[in-house]
């Protein structure tokens, strides 16, 4: 926001410098808004139009960074206004008095030493500038990968050439829906085959409420299994929850930190990160596999697609068995996909459910009806309310039911008495069949179709790139056979992956339409083609430092990196401008003054308009730097979230600086020096050089 306002005093100190006392002074200060304030305006327009995209997002990313959006736009376009209206009155009133000459700055001196002879060595190697440069791009961009794998065979070159790979920073960047997320607290959520009894159930519960209660780290522990009295709660039996409530980090003590064989390696607090491992090491429960998240995020993502852990995979089909069939297959092929952490396939028809199935004949020889041996099976094992206690504000049912000796196995079951009209008893496998029969848990459907689904936790890799792999695992198995898919039968890949590929797709039709936007106004800004294509170099540039330090910190593409790059790209668009603001002003003041006959005079202008004007374009970096470092810094809830889109734009920025000072003035040259005379360039003259003798 103070981007503009920084180049509007600037340009009002070198006018001050230049014609004080020969102009009046609210003259001099409108010269020099007028000059630059045209240009910043449309700047800070290409920054406000840029967050269009953000506005497009849907669902959990929109309601996340739509304020955020909102926030930027409207802080940007009353940057916009004021920095054109109010800002010129406002230096009008406060600059006065004599501007000393910048050189006598020694931070300005310090800067003008360095950059004066990179730019003499920038025109002298002009096209190895704009090439290196180019290559730097092509570097970053280039798909090494893509080409080693395709491209050439097996043998000790393509081990050589994948291990080359990692020096190209674009295509190693893993890709996920949202950065994780640390709520503070933790959830457990393991889920285990069908069928399990109420007893062992709740024994499983105690236990893993205990070890993970064992922790120093941990304040508290609640453990449910099954589902509550509630339509808003379809859990089913196999699914535990447990919320795990921490205490304040700077509670935790120092342990010691071991790495996979079991060595220490440290002895200081555990991130979050580590925590969860030694808490998964220390629960490995046969029959239990585990999944390890955050209870806000579980639960948005639960009521979004039903899946709880990162990735979920979809079985669609009208047989339930075929269903289940399907599934159990898929999960041995997933589970040797590299980086599964977890997976498991729902068993659609693992319950165990008791049929009776009554006899109606028999029933008639005794006088009974349906209903009458129902009632005795509901008291028998349900229980029938018979009466309600009130204890003050609390309120009890009182139920009658059989003893569990009487009702704990299906021999027992067959000897409850059925009492007949006529004063007999009749025991009940007498009247009617009693066995265990295997039968759907729940039924879970998408579209009226019913679906089988496998819940997949990863470690160690980034969701996009797992999907990719796990989807050629499939495909390859549904292929060869191992995974025979009936047809009418549908695999869908769920979870985050699903989030992810909606916002990309909605981003690739929208992002192209805004570049068209800011092409538009820079277009009506500069009136040139040549000019609007020189400024959108910033662009490629600043992706350079953007994707490399994405790589350096092994951070993924996410919605908030991607936030952060469009920040990134209006931002640098603006600083193109102003930088090509700057060598035309000083190109059209030495043809107007008729001293641009050759390429020594354009060289001049140039350094006048670069090396003279490198203060503002190091205090814009400077200040745009300086408030977003902290941010890299910043730790709790919704931090990594925030570093995810300040990275990109602090490396970004300078990249962009470094090769907008370095490649603009190579390019510029190119440009301009076609219409003249190409006589000998010597070397810029100490005249031009000296304080006090530049043109502004």
């Amino acid at each position: 926001m103070v981007d503009a306002v920084i180049i509007m005093i600037e340009n009002a100190h070198k006018h001050i410098e230049h014609d004080g006392g020969k102009k009046p002074h609210w003259q001099i200060i409108r010269d020099a808004s007028i000059e630059v304030g045209p240009t910043l305006f449309y700047s800070l327009l290409v920054i406000t139009v840029s967050f269009i995209p953000v506005f497009s997002l849907q669902a959990q990313e929109g309601r996340m960074f739509k304020p955020l959006a909102f926030t930027k736009t409207y802080s940007m376009a009353a940057a916009a206004l004021l920095s054109i209206t109010l800002a010129p009155i406002l230096m009008g009133f406060f600059i006065r008095g004599k501007v000393p000459p910048e050189e006598k700055n020694p931070i300005n001196r310090a800067l003008i030493w360095l950059y004066h002879p990179l730019i003499d060595w920038v025109i002298r190697w002009r096209w190895q500038v704009i090439i290196g440069a180019a290559g730097v791009i092509v570097w970053v961009f280039f798909p090494w990968n893509w080409v080693v794998t395709n491209r050439l065979s097996e043998g000790p070159t393509k081990t050589f050439a994948a291990k080359v790979g990692k020096a190209f920073p674009f295509q190693n960047l893993g890709s996920e829906f949202m950065p994780p997320l640390y709520e503070g607290d933790l959830l457990y959520m393991p889920t285990t085959f069908p069928g399990i009894s109420p007893t062992k159930a709740r024994e499983i519960l105690q236990q893993t409420d205990k070890i993970i209660r064992s922790f120093p780290e941990v304040h508290h522990v609640f453990g449910k299994i099954g589902r509550a009295e509630t339509a808003t709660d379809p859990a089913p039996f196999d699914m535990v929850e447990t919320t795990i409530m921490l205490k304040d980090e700077k509670e935790w003590p120092a342990v010691n930190i071991k790495d996979s064989a079991g060595k220490v390696v440290a002895h200081r607090r555990r991130t979050a990160d580590e925590l969860v491992d030694a808490l998964n090491a220390a629960i490995q429960i046969p029959g239990l596999n585990n999944a390890w998240t955050m209870p806000i995020k579980t639960r948005i993502d639960m009521l979004a697609t039903g899946i709880k852990t990162p990735v979920g995979i979809k079985v669609a089909g009208a047989n339930l068995a075929e269903l289940e069939r399907v599934a159990s297959e898929i999960e041995v092929v997933v589970r040797q996909v590299p980086g599964t952490s977890s997976v498991f396939a729902e068993r659609v028809m693992g319950g165990n459910y008791i049929e009776f199935h009554i006899n109606r004949d028999e029933i008639a020889r005794y006088g009974l009806t349906v209903g009458a041996v129902q009632d005795v099976l509901e008291v028998a094992l349900g229980g029938m309310p018979l009466t309600t206690t009130v204890e003050g504000l609390e309120r009890y049912t009182v139920n009658l039911r059989y003893d569990r000796d009487f009702r704990e196995n299906l021999e027992a079951l067959r000897e409850i008495i059925v009492p007949t009209p006529t004063g007999a008893q009749v025991p009940l496998g007498q009247l009617a069949k009693v066995e265990v029969v295997r039968a759907p848990m729940g039924i879970k459907s998408e579209g009226a179709v019913p679906n089988a689904w496998i819940y997949v936790d990863v470690k160690n890799i980034d969701v996009g790139t797992y999907v990719q792999m796990a989807q050629r695992a499939v495909n390859e198995a549904v292929a060869s056979g191992a995974v025979k898919l009936p047809s009418g039968f549908n695999i869908f890949w769920s979870g985050q992956y699903e989030y992810m590929l909606r916002a990309q797709q909605r981003l690739m039709i929208v992002v192209p339409l805004t570049l068209i936007i800011i092409v538009l106004i820079i277009y009506l800004n500069t009136r040139s083609a040549i000019k609007t294509a020189i400024v959108l170099l910033a662009v490629p540039f600043s992706l350079v430092g953007a994707f490399w330090i994405l790589y350096l910190l092994d951070y993924n593409l996410s919605v908030a990196v991607w936030v952060g790059i469009i920040a990134l790209a209006g931002l640098d668009a603006e600083t193109g401008v102003v930088m090509l603001l700057y060598l035309d002003l000083a190109y059209e003041q030495w043809a107007r003054e008729n001293k641009m006959r050759n390429v020594t005079d354009l060289r001049d202008a140039i350094y006048h308009g670069a090396v003279k004007r490198v203060r503002p374009k190091a205090m814009t970096a400077c200040v745009i730097i300086a408030g977003l470092l902290p941010i890299l810094w910043s730790h709790g809830a919704g931090a990594d979230v925030m570093k995810r889109i300040a990275t990109p734009m602090i490396g970004g920025v300078i990249t962009s600086t470094v090769m907008e000072l370095a490649v603009y003035p190579a390019i510029f040259y190119v440009w301009r020096s076609r219409r003249l005379s190409t006589s000998p360039t010597p070397a810029i003259t100490a005249a031009t050089s000296e304080p006090g003798k530049e043109i502004v």
